[in-house]
């Protein structure tokens, strides 16, 4: 299948689930839902929740079952880019081409949306309507992974030395730090939680664990490459910009981050191929990641 019409397909299928998800929420404030719904349904690529689809269907198990738990890892990652956005983190305007939460709802409302999609999302986890055919030792496996790598040891740790290290040199080991937790770990965990459903072994779990952090790394160092590639005329000004975060172009410079991002593209392929012919979307899903320039 080629990776558009199965992109397509999945995302179909996690955004229907969402909404039926949003339906339950009764008594809440429709301004809060708004707010919370304004970024969920904003046009993402749900490349986390089809990452854990896709691993889950590489081992030849119904996904049907992880609906609940990739729905909670999207409202988590989208809490944190309504978070990241705010005037005390990134001071974003725009996100995905559209004016961001806080510019349209207000900071309050848009860090309660936040505060809002963070913990509903472990009620989904939780919630016996979404998760009675699952297998509570499954479950709760996975509510502790995807918490562990959400929390203050994953991508909040990363967010807060992004914070810290804002305008500063910084160091590769701190760029490391950041990116293995606030872009990595979800992703990894994304890809976890797949294999877990699908009842991976220890061995594979290493496999695609390996899969997970290599493609993590390589989202953020395809960003940063975007960020001072993707549009000439603004070159200049991104490079001003961002020489005060901390990036794989600042530490590395451009060509050597290329050449990193290919070295993780083909090691991510190369953990992926004990599954053989199912490794095929898992494949592709890499090389688009490497690709997203284009």
């Amino acid at each position: 299948m080629e990776l558009a019409t199965y992109f397509r397909e999945k995302q179909i299928l996690v955004e229907n689930s969402m909404k039926e998800i949003f339906s339950s929420l009764k008594t809440s404030p429709s301004a809060l839902r708004d707010a919370m719904e304004y970024m969920l349904f904003s046009n993402g690529k749900r490349i986390r929740p089809i990452l854990a689809l896709a691993v889950c269907e590489a081992q030849e198990k119904n996904c049907d079952n992880l609906l609940p738990f990739v729905c909670a890892i999207e409202m988590i990652h989208t809490y944190s880019l309504i978070h990241d956005d705010l005037p005390c983190m990134d001071n974003d305007d725009l996100r995905r081409g559209k004016p961001t939460c806080h510019k349209v709802y207000g900071e309050a409302l848009a860090l309660l949306a936040g505060d809002g999609l963070l913990t509903d999302a472990f009620r989904v986890m939780a919630d016996a309507r979404y998760t009675e055919r699952i297998n509570p030792k499954i479950a709760k496996q996975i509510i502790f992974e995807v918490a562990t790598a959400a929390g203050a040891e994953g991508m909040v740790a990363g967010q807060v030395m992004d914070v810290l290290y804002d305008g500063k040199e910084g160091t590769k080991n701190i760029l490391n730090y950041i990116h293995s937790r606030k872009t990595t770990a979800l992703i990894r965990a994304s890809v976890r939680v797949g294999a877990i459903m699908g009842g991976a072994k220890a061995r594979a779990l290493k496999k695609f664990t390996q899969y997970g952090e290599c493609i993590g790394f390589a989202f953020q160092i395809m960003d940063d490459l975007l960020d001072v590639e993707g549009d000439e005329e603004m070159v200049g000004k991104k490079l001003n910009k961002d020489i005060s975060k901390q990036t794989y172009v600042k530490h590395y410079g451009v060509t050597a981050s290329k050449i990193k991002l290919e070295q993780l593209t083909d090691e991510a392929i190369r953990s992926i191929q004990f599954l053989g012919d199912n490794s095929g979307i898992l494949t592709q899903i890499a090389q688009f990641i490497s690709n997203r320039a284009s």
